[in-house]
């Protein structure tokens, strides 16, 4: 199956404390999201993505935020399932390409999706969404490049997340909002599996 199609939303997490990580998978996996994008933002994270493949039945975790060949091989050995990159060069490409895990690469114009489906690609992070032109800007590229499907990310809101599912061009959103920095220090894992199921019903 496509990462597009394994949930509507996928979390996009920052992990601060390793030891949040695996009872922050299991909500969102009881919630109702199975895919779990845990950036490469901090010092813990590709050990909170070793704890989660480990140690989540039903997780299906990848690394975001990769923009070198380094970090492929580090998310790869750790136990990420899939990776998701911020934008896209023709070195990353090569090692995302060779990782032999399902990648999302980051794409933000007409041109840097024209030369990713050149190279075979038709399921891209587009990124930063609302930076980026959000809904009009993938509603326009609909029509010439009607054969790839994004994630869009950055930015999306829960008030907004189900006008961008609602583009033919879009499988799912990345969404930051699943969980929230002060419910991940409090441990407030009820209400982030309730996030997680409020998300889960957009589609």
């Amino acid at each position: 199956m496509s990462l597009l199609d394994l949930a509507p939303v996928i979390p996009v997490v920052v992990v601060d404390d390793v030891e949040t990580a695996v009872p922050m998978a299991r909500a969102l996996v009881a919630g109702g999201l199975p895919a779990i994008e845990v950036t490469l933002r901090t010092a813990g994270a590709l050990e909170a993505i070793a704890r989660i493949a480990a140690e989540v039945p039903g997780a299906v975790v990848g690394a975001g935020t990769v923009r070198t060949a380094a970090d492929v091989a580090a998310a790869v050995e750790s136990g990420a399932r899939f990776l998701v990159s911020p934008g896209t060069t023709p070195t990353l490409l090569d090692a995302l390409q060779a990782a032999g895990v399902p990648f999302l690469p980051g794409a933000a114009t007409a041109s840097e999706v024209m030369a990713l489906a050149e190279r075979g690609l038709e399921e891209l992070k587009f990124f930063p969404a609302e930076a980026a032109g959000g809904l009009p800007y993938l509603k326009s590229l609909a029509g010439p490049l009607p054969g790839v499907r994004f994630c869009p990310t950055g930015g999306i809101r829960p008030d907004t997340a189900r006008d961008y599912l609602a583009l033919p061009n879009v499988g799912c959103v990345g969404g930051t909002w699943l969980t929230p920095a002060d419910a991940l220090a409090s441990g407030d894992w009820a209400r982030v599996e309730k996030l997680a199921a409020e998300a889960a019903a957009l589609r």
